[in-house]
């Protein structure tokens, strides 16, 4: 049985501007806009490129955004917000 695998649209499907801790992003295919937390847009940028496991994405976290305390039940927690809302798609 295959891992699951994360993707998300193209970086430039996304509009993110960052307000003060938070991100609001403007999704263009679906025309909604979202009030996000990190690691939230880390995960879409690296989730654009690719697509990848868990463990790659909490590897690719690790070592892009030098996230020392990643945990994998709350990047899985944060995933499925992602799918949920439909930023993310499980491949």
């Amino acid at each position: 049985m295959s891992a699951t695998r994360y993707r998300a649209p193209p970086v430039d499907a996304l509009l993110i501007h960052p307000l003060d801790e938070l991100y609001a992003l403007y999704h263009r295919a679906s025309g909604m806009t979202h009030l996000l937390a990190s690691p939230a847009p880390e995960l879409l940028e690296l989730l654009g490129k690719r697509s990848l496991t868990r463990d790659e994405v909490l590897q690719a976290l690790i070592e892009q955004f030098d996230v020392a305390d990643a945990d994998h039940d709350l990047l899985t927690a944060r995933l499925e917000e992602l799918v949920a809302v439909g930023l993310v798609h499980v491949t």
